[in-house]
């Protein structure tokens, strides 16, 4: 119908507002139509439950009866903490359902379509597939390889610098940089950063200026757990989630007596092994991570082909080449090593730059 891409794009931006408030779960959208009106809608709430479907089947009430859904997820098929969507799909009267990307967790697969098709409901699948797929990433990583999704940020002068020589960084960029990276954190379930940063900027690492909200589990690599007990960060681990990942041998009392979270992590020569730490707040359901750095962090996470998507910001001050680079080592041997992204998107943000970029497609030049 000339209708349905409107409304699941309606779907789609119900299910951005989730991102980085419903982890585990998927950040799902969902709106239920009859008759060419809106009469239900909903998105996955808030620690994930409850569902977008039951959402927007409690708002609809009896204007479900032979609706059409508009579903940005295929709906759950698995009994859990509540009934599966699909089934409440099916008891609600709805009459035709519009899904646009399928579930990969196993216990959903396929099953959710098939309650759906079994009960004489119509179903249509696909529809901005390519759209959905991009807004769960997260999810769809966590539940396709264990990892969740990672976007490394770097904010710096046009020369590639993050701060001074003497460490001074604070601003590099303008404030609405400033702005947008605290948005990029909204949407994000963790925002993480290795243990140099956070004893020598002593970050607070919440979302600040958007109002009352769920705050992103903060995310330190400590191999040692050498952070200062009295900054921002061990100050308010009570306030907003706090996880340490720490390597063996490291004392973990201190901290789990401040309320921050203490998590053993395999290390390699000198560091913690960065796929071991990402595997680590996989297990414990993370699906998206915002890191922040520093340049060792930031480097090896390159180095390691573990970053989905880097954001940078640049702002037009030169800083020189006394002051402290963008990356760490890489270890480059020849150019054909180095790490190569593909442009996604350039903004100009009060006068500073934004840009994204992202893994290369195969076969791009």
């Amino acid at each position: 119908m000339s209708d349905d891409g409107r409304w699941m794009d309606l779907a789609l931006a119900l299910g951005r507002r989730g991102l980085g408030r419903v982890w585990p779960n998927p950040a799902v959208g969902c709106v239920i139509v009859r008759d060419g009106r809106l009469v239900g809608r909903g998105r996955t709430a808030d620690g994930g439950r409850p569902h977008a479907e039951a959402e927007a089947l409690a708002q609809a009430g009896a204007a479900a009866r032979g609706a059409t859904a508009y579903v940005t997820l295929e709906p759950c098929a698995h009994h859990g903490r509540t009934p599966p969507c699909a089934e409440a799909l099916v008891a609600a009267g709805v009459t035709r359902v519009v899904v646009a990307a399928g579930d990969p967790d196993p216990r959903v697969s396929g099953r959710g379509l098939a309650i759906l098709r079994a009960a004489g409901i119509e179903v249509v699948a696909g529809l901005r597939e390519a759209e959905a797929r991009r807004d769960l990433q997260g999810f769809l990583r966590r539940v396709g390889g264990g990892l969740p999704f990672v976007t490394l940020k770097l904010a710096a002068s046009l020369d590639g610098r993050i701060a001074m020589a003497s460490g001074e960084s604070r601003w590099i960029t303008g404030p609405v940089a400033r702005a947008r990276v605290q948005a990029l954190r909204a949407s994000h379930d963790a925002v993480m950063v290795g243990g140099g940063t956070a004893r020598a900027d002593d970050p607070l690492l919440t979302v600040r200026g958007m109002g009352a909200r769920p705050q992103p589990v903060r995310v330190v690599l400590a191999r040692g757990l050498d952070l200062p007990r009295d900054g921002q960060l061990a100050r308010t681990a009570r306030e907003a989630p706090l996880w340490l990942l720490h390597g063996a041998g490291a004392e973990t009392g201190p901290w789990d007596a401040l309320g921050a979270r203490c998590l053993p992590c395999a290390e390699t020569v000198g560091a913690l092994d960065l796929r071991a730490a990402l595997d680590v707040l996989g297990r414990e359901g993370i699906t998206r991570v915002f890191c922040e750095g520093g340049g060792q962090v930031a480097g090896a996470l390159l180095r390691a082909n573990l970053v989905d998507e880097l954001v940078t910001f640049h702002a037009g001050v030169a800083l020189g080449a006394e002051g402290r680079a963008m990356l760490g080592p890489l270890g480059l041997g020849r150019l054909a090593e180095a790490p190569r992204l593909q442009l996604d998107g350039l903004w100009d943000v009060g006068g500073d730059v934004m840009a994204r970029w992202v893994r290369r497609q195969p076969g791009a030049g």
